[in-house]
């Protein structure tokens, strides 16, 4: 595996927080579409939003922020949807920890449940999903 630069990991981290803003903006957008202008039920607009933001986060990680040799792209798929799972659970975890543990308003249990999963989400694309290209000896295990 080839190890990423310190000043290269820092040019990452900062696309991959610009492509995570990028993708709230994409389900904050099909939310309100999808909930105002389409009237679809609260579960299944979100449903729609964050699979939208899901595919948009996704392609401009692959391709932008943390481009990847790897030529193993059903594999890389199949990881990025795992890390999205974790992603998911460390993100309602936290939120319902806040929510109900700590008594914070749904804003402020969002707000502070997104950090601890951008940075696990972080490192596993960064050094497993989208690393650099597989050798021959990586593919076959």
């Amino acid at each position: 595996m080839k190890f990423i630069s310190d000043r290269e990991t820092r040019v990452r981290a900062a696309r991959f927080l610009i492509v995570g803003g990028t993708s709230f903006a994409v389900q904050v957008a099909v939310m309100k579409v999808a909930s105002d202008a389409m009237g679809l039920v609260a579960n299944v607009a979100f449903t729609v939003s964050f699979v939208g933001s899901t595919l948009t986060h996704y392609l401009l990680n692959r391709f932008w922020a943390l481009p990847s040799a790897r030529a193993d792209t059903c594999r890389q798929a199949k990881e990025y949807v795992g890390t999205a799972a974790i992603s998911w659970v460390i993100n309602i975890a936290v939120f319902r920890l806040c929510l109900d543990g700590f008594g914070l308003g749904k804003m402020w249990a969002t707000a502070v449940a997104v950090p601890p999963s951008t940075v696990v989400v972080f490192l596993l694309l960064n050094y497993q999903v989208f690393r650099a290209g597989v050798t021959a000896g990586e593919r076959k295990s």
